[in-house]
């Protein structure tokens, strides 16, 4: 009976990856032609050509019109997406994939405004690193809503020709700002880089760091947080302008440090310095570094919305971000540098030796995403406290 049952598996299992690879067939079928819209943040020129990039290989190889629509704010398309549920415009939406994570993803998710259990369909998900939260978001399952795409780590950078020894930590960088004021600052929040670099504080100084692996409570809130403000109130009056204006963007912090006006500017992206240095858009000199106990860090995601009108296209597009190919280009530093989701050891060995060479070393520990819900209470309560300057 035993060996039947073996027979019947063996015999099932070519039928079961057949009509696996049928399916996944049928959408390519029902891809070609299409237009998919591609809202995604458009805040880095190396970003914008990767994506550029990949719509020619979208219409040469699948005969799919990618259309990218570069946002400040992946918050703008999920305002859009909300107004059109509101509306009753349960197809033909305007946005058919979506860089998103974090709270956008929770805002989405929890309204049901998400096709759900297709991104572990995709046939190159087996090549993702498992290992990576691809699987949550922020602390919030994904359950196949969100395909991963790239990592990320919150990331310092500064140039040895004006800080031989970097801060290793918020104390070091509080002394390091008391030492050099009006070279140190933080993009303003709600930039998302500016509100990681006030998560990061917090992980680093809050006396309760449990409480942030769940919805802040009222209750707690100000005891939980009370470390971080005590910190920024020290912390702003030896910053840039003394605290009472912030560049809007990680870009306008590359500006002023190319230029000598900051020591440090800060990142998402390990391997920004490095790209930039290959761009001239930074000084030789630069270089990447990160607290010694840790960075925060996370996966981004694309996202297909419940009344999306092209969702063969958009899988299409998602598979296509998956494959070792556009991984291995948007890995590369003279690209863009974006640190790849894939597991290296289920490539083929040419692939997984480039994509080894790939992967900056030396990075800190990466520390977890405080859940989602941190974020938007986090910028208000900045906000309150400091958004009036």
């Amino acid at each position: 009976m035993r060996y039947c049952l073996l027979c019947l598996s063996l015999l099932l299992s070519p039928l079961a990856a057949f009509a696996e690879d049928a399916s996944w067939q049928q959408i390519k079928n029902d891809a070609r032609g299409q237009t998919v819209w591609f809202n995604a943040w458009g805040g880095d020129n190396a970003v914008n050509q990767y994506l550029d990039w990949v719509s020619g290989e979208m219409k040469t190889h699948y005969n799919i019109n990618l259309k990218i629509v570069r946002l400040a704010d992946a918050a703008d398309a999920v305002k859009r997406i909300q107004t059109e549920a509101a509306s009753g415009r349960k197809t033909g939406g305007s946005v058919d994939l979506l860089w998103v994570n974090g709270e956008n993803f929770r805002t989405l998710k929890e309204a049901g405004l998400l096709q759900t259990q297709w991104a572990q369909t995709l046939p190159n998900w087996r090549y993702v690193d498992t290992q990576k939260p691809v699987n949550e978001d922020f602390s919030i399952p994904t359950e196949g809503a969100e395909s991963p795409w790239g990592g990320a780590q919150l990331t310092f950078i500064a140039r040895h020709d004006l800080t031989a020894q970097p801060p290793q930590s918020p104390q070091a960088l509080l002394e390091f700002a008391q030492a050099h004021p009006g070279t140190v600052t933080y993009p303003r929040p709600p930039d998302f880089t500016g509100t990681a670099f006030l998560e990061q504080l917090l992980i680093s100084l809050t006396t309760k760091p449990q409480a942030l692996k769940v919805a802040p409570d009222a209750a707690t809130f100000a005891e939980v947080t009370a470390p971080l403000w005590q910190y920024l109130d020290t912390l702003h009056p030896v910053l840039w302008r003394e605290g009472k204006d912030f560049p809007p963007t990680p870009a306008r912090m590359d500006v002023l440090l190319n230029s000598g006006t900051l020591r440090l500017s800060l990142t998402f992206n390990p391997a920004h310095a490095q790209q930039k240095v290959a761009s001239g858009e930074l000084p030789k000199s630069s270089y990447s570094f990160g607290f010694s106990q840790g960075m925060l860090g996370n996966v981004h995601f694309v996202a297909i919305p419940a009344n999306a009108h092209a969702s063969a296209g958009a899988k299409v597009v998602a598979n296509f971000l998956l494959s070792p190919e556009a991984q291995l280009r948007k890995a590369d530093p003279a690209v863009w540098g974006d640190p790849s989701v894939l597991d290296p050891q289920k490539l083929p060995v040419e692939q997984r030796d480039a994509l080894l060479a790939r992967i900056p070393q030396g990075l800190p520990a990466v520390l977890p995403e405080p859940h989602a819900a941190w974020v938007n209470a986090l910028e208000q309560e900045w906000l309150r406290r400091y958004g009036t300057h």
